[in-house]
Order: structure tokens, then C-alpha cells, then sequence
């Protein structure tokens, strides 16, 4: 030990230099930086904010009591009540109907926009203008849509809402496909063109394998979205055919009921299953890299 010692301080007297360069590196473990206090306080308020009213709907829709601020034990009888209530059913079965439609439209044309702006335009602006319904506000999306549906002599119905709905959840599938495209390798495409295969066969065959992900978690986004989407339903559609949303509305109008806590419920659940398998899909985008 003594030896080796010596031999370390004859280097370092050897090479004054070193010695005097690692006295001014910084030291491997970084003093750690102190959190102010309180600083997630404000966090927490507003997670509070949000979610407590749901937290409280879900809990109360398990009570057994027809007073909504009154508990009386835990029981599932309101759930059963749900699906025995015909106009409950009738706005269920419109939703399903309208969502199903406006996915199947917005799926094909989101993914078809996608494809066209990644590879034939190369500005900001077409891609902004595409992703605009997606921010613009209902009320003014809503009342835009009825106006159109005036100018062209559409009545209104089921079909309009598909339609309409199928305008805005469009931008979300076109934005979720653009970012599963930023993560394909180009150089697949050209292969296949220049192996032989047409444009067609080499977007059924090489790109579109590579962008099922994306695809069907933009699907799933836009089920979720047109499933309890109500602004844009109320101008659309017709007084004989509502949505659930709508229906909704109508019964809270004069109080809600242990029946109104129990549906939230279920579409909470819904859409939270739906949200979190379009978002473990979203995340294969990058995995290809």
C-alpha cells in the first residue's frame, strides 16, 4: 500500500497539470436542488377541482337511496333501472349508431389526410388548416354545420349528426396518423416502388401495416369523443332522434337522479377504457424508431 501510494504522488508531482484540472471538475454527486415548499399545493387544488364532482357522481351512483345527499348503503339497483328506461335506451342506441358512422367516416378520411399531406404538401398551413376543427369551439362548429345543412336542403337526423361529427373527429385521427407517420422510414416506400410496386399496392402492403397503430388509436379517440360530444349533436340533429348527451341533458333539467349518477358511471368507464387503449397505442409510434 505504502508503494502504491508513492507511485501516485510521484505521477501526479510529474504532472502538475492533471492534478490541478481534477481539483476543478465538478463533483460526481450534484448537490441536490431543494423544492420550495407548497410548491405542488396549487396541483393538487386544481386535480381536486376536477375530479372530485366525479369522484363523488361514481360514489353516489352506488347508493341505495333515491336522496342524492343522503346515504343510505351500497347497492347496484340504479344500474339495472338504466337499462330498463326506454328513452334511455332509444338515446343509447342514436349514440352508438352516430358513433360507429362518424368513426368509419373520419377513420378513412383521417388516415387518407394524413397520407396526402405528409407526402404532397410542404407548408404548415395545410396541415393546420386539416387539425383546425379539432380546436375551433362546438358552438361555432355546431352552428356552422346547421347553416350548411340549411344552405344544401339537408334534413336533419341521424345521418347529419354522423356527418357532422365525422367533420371534427376527422382532425383527431388525421393528427394521431401524422405522428405515427413521422416515424416510418421512408426509404420502405421507395423500396417497394422500386421493386415493382404501384403506388396502391405499396400503400396496402408496406405504409398502412405501419400505420395500424396509429389508425386504430385515432379510431378510438374518435369513438370516445363522438360518444358523449353534445354541442354539436343539439344543432345537428332532430327532435325525434337525440343522442344520449341530449337526453341526458333533458332529465337533468329537473334534477339528477340516482338513474342520471349510474349512467355517468358507465360512460366514464367507457371512455376511460377507450382513452387509455387508444393512448397504449399511441405510444407504439415511437417504438419503430
Amino acid at each position: 500500500m505504502a508503494e502504491t501510494t508513492t507511485r501516485t504522488d510521484a505521477a501526479a508531482a510529474a504532472n502538475p497539470t492533471t492534478t490541478a484540472m481534477r481539483e476543478l471538475e465538478p463533483s460526481a454527486k450534484p448537490r441536490a436542488v431543494r423544492k420550495p415548499r407548497g410548491i405542488l399545493v396549487p396541483l393538487w387544488i386544481g386535480y381536486v377541482f376536477l375530479y372530485l364532482p366525479i369522484l363523488v357522481v361514481v360514489i353516489m351512483s352506488f347508493n341505495d337511496s333515491e336522496n342524492l345527499f343522503v346515504w343510505r348503503g351500497f347497492s347496484l339497483r340504479w344500474y339495472p333501472e338504466v337499462f330498463a328506461d326506454q328513452a334511455l335506451m332509444q338515446g343509447l342506441g342514436n349514440t352508438l349508431i352516430v358513433a360507429t358512422g362518424a368513426t368509419a367516416i373520419a377513420t378513412v378520411l383521417g388516415t387518407l389526410l394524413a397520407y396526402g399531406i405528409q407526402h404532397y404538401t410542404r407548408g404548415g398551413f395545410v396541415r393546420a388548416f386539416a387539425i383546425a376543427p379539432a380546436i375551433l369551439p362546438d358552438l361555432l362548429l355546431g352552428i356552422g354545420l346547421l347553416t350548411l345543412f340549411a344552405l344544401l336542403g339537408i334534413t336533419l337526423g341521424l345521418h347529419s349528426v354522423i356527418l357532422a361529427h365525422g367533420v371534427f373527429a376527422t382532425a383527431f385521427v388525421t393528427a394521431i396518423v401524422l405522428a405515427r407517420m413521422a416515424s416510418i422510414d421512408p426509404s420502405l416506400e421507395e423500396a417497394s416502388r422500386d421493386l415493382g410496386a404501384g403506388p396502391v399496392r405499396t400503400f396496402m402492403r408496406v405504409t398502412l401495416p405501419q400505420l395500424a397503430p396509429g389508425i386504430v388509436a385515432g379510431a378510438l379517440l374518435a369513438f370516445t369523443l363522438s360518444l358523449d360530444e353534445f354541442v354539436i349533436a343539439f344543432f345537428t340533429t332532430a327532435p325525434t332522434q337525440p343522442t344520449l348527451p341530449i337526453v341526458i341533458y333533458s332529465m337533468v333539467r329537473f334534477g339528477v337522479t340516482p338513474e342520471v349518477n349510474a349512467l355517468a358511471t358507465l360512460l366514464l368507464f367507457v371512455s376511460v377504457v377507450t382513452v387509455i387503449a387508444a393512448q397504449r397505442l399511441t405510444r407504439l409510434t415511437g417504438s419503430s424508431k
